[in-house]
Formats: structure tokens, C-alpha cells, sequence
């Protein structure tokens, strides 16, 4: 599956309609981003399941700011509409290919468990 634009309108019914998102916050004039890029677009195509969302910062201001980007690239990975992964940086294709794998292998209840129990002992 290709990459696909998300907008502010379509973020979160992206997030919570399909399995596992992951997201590229991006911009045109950023190098990183740019290498990044195709490295991101080469393992999109190689997992059907998974959707591979891309918000252009400059474009999508209040979404970037909602997310709080404060660099870029920054690299989302959403699981059954919980976010499980958050990092600023590009990765090579080894590596991320192997956060998509890793993110798929995931046990969402042990997930659910260890939020819930963080959240228990925050408050």
C-alpha cells in the first residue's frame, strides 16, 4: 500500500478505522524529511495491512501543533487506536522495518494492562 496524505480532517478516523497507522509528520524544506521519504514509501509497499499516513507540517499547522511536533520527521505508530510509538528522526530501511514488524506483533491487551496500571499509579 502506498502512502496516504491525512489531513486534520481525516487524522483520527484514519487512527481508530484501521488496525495499525503509521504517520510521517514531514515538510518539504526539511533534508532529513526528504530522506526519509522514499525509505518510508519503499516499506509502505511492502505491508497491505497497514496504513502508512503522511501530514505535511507546513500544510496541516493545527494538526502538526495537536500533535505536538516539535521536530521533524517525527514518526507515529498508532495500534488499534492507541499510540505506541513516538520518535523524532528518520530511520534507515532495517530499522523500519522492523518497528513495523514489532509494532504488528504487539499483545494490545498487555498494552492496555501496562497503560492502565501507569495510569493508576499517576493519579
Amino acid at each position: 500500500m502506498s502512502t496516504t496524505e491525512l489531513t486534520t480532517e481525516g487524522f483520527e478516523k484514519a487512527v481508530t478505522d484501521n488496525d495499525i497507522v503509521f504517520v510521517d509528520f514531514w515538510a518539504s524544506w526539511c533534508g532529513p524529511c526528504r530522506s526519509f521519504a522514499p525509505v518510508y514509501e519503499k516499506v509502505s509497499e511492502q505491508h497491505e495491512d497497514v496504513v502508512f499516513g503522511k501530514v505535511d507540517t507546513e500544510a496541516q499547522q493545527a494538526l502538526a501543533a495537536a500533535a505536538q511536533i516539535q521536530s521533524i520527521p517525527t514518526l507515529m505508530a498508532f495500534r488499534e487506536g492507541v499510540m505506541v510509538f513516538r520518535q523524532a528522526g528518520a530511520l534507515g530501511e532495517k530499522d523500519f522495518a522492523g518497528l513495523v514488524d514489532a509494532v504488528k506483533g504487539l499483545d494490545m491487551d498487555e498494552v492496555r494492562a501496562e497503560m492502565a496500571k501507569q495510569q493508576g499509579t499517576a493519579q
